[in-house]
C-alpha cells in the first residue's frame, strides 16, 4: 500500500524541492505541479509532488496523521 503525504515546500532548486512535515525533510520532484512556490502545501507520493493543497486542508490532514500516531 502506498500513502500520499501532505508536505510544505521549503525551497526550490530547478525541478526539485525540499519539503517538510513534522520536522522530516525530503527532496521531491516538482515536475507534475503547476507553479510551485515555497510555502505551498502539496501532496507527495513516491518522491513526487502530485497536487497542490490549500493550507486549511493540508493542516487538517496533518492533524489527522498526528492523531493516528497516538493510536498504536
Amino acid at each position: 500500500m502506498c500513502l500520499a503525504v501532505p508536505m510544505q515546500i521549503l525551497s526550490i532548486d530547478g525541478e526539485t524541492g525540499v519539503v517538510e512535515i513534522s520536522g522530516v525533510k525530503r527532496n521531491v520532484g516538482l515536475q507534475m505541479i503547476k507553479d510551485p512556490r515555497p510555502g505551498d502545501y502539496i501532496i507527495v507520493h513516491a518522491g513526487f509532488a502530485i497536487q497542490k493543497l490549500d493550507e486549511e486542508e493540508a493542516l487538517e490532514t496533518i492533524a489527522l496523521f498526528r492523531e493516528m500516531e497516538g493510536l498504536g
